[in-house]
């Protein structure tokens, strides 16, 4: 029922279902946000070019960047600190830790990297 034709008792009953389908997307998105850390270490550890020593120093790691993300720390900045971490120039395997990291361990703060790489131009 649609319209003016709805009665009190009717339009009750869709609000009521209109919250509860809001919710459940709510919800649905909330358990979309968890950690995937199996993921991320297969991703990380199989690729060659990080180095990490074991499993646990790689989740230190992503966690950390992460961290870092949560507290407004900006793409250029990331950048720089991977680069020097890992004693490459390489804007691929910057850029496929980070895409990782956020992905995989920290998929709410996706939004925030992107809008702080947006004005990125590597150093030459």
């Amino acid at each position: 029922m649609t319209g003016p034709t709805m009665t009190p008792w009717s339009k009750l009953i869709t609000a009521a279902a209109t919250a509860a389908a809001l919710a459940s997307t709510a919800a649905g998105a909330a358990a979309s946000c968890r950690a995937d850390e199996a993921g991320y270490l297969v991703n990380v550890t199989v690729r060659p070019g990080y180095h990490f020593p074991d499993a646990a120093s790689a989740l230190s790691y992503g966690y950390r960047l992460c961290d870092s993300i949560r507290h407004g720390e900006d793409y250029p900045a990331l950048a720089h600190r991977i680069k020097s971490d890992f004693g490459t120039a390489d804007e691929f395997e910057v850029s496929y830790l980070l895409s990782q990291a956020t992905q995989e361990l920290c998929p709410g703060l996706i939004w925030q990297l992107r809008q702080s790489a947006a004005d990125y131009v590597a150093a030459p």
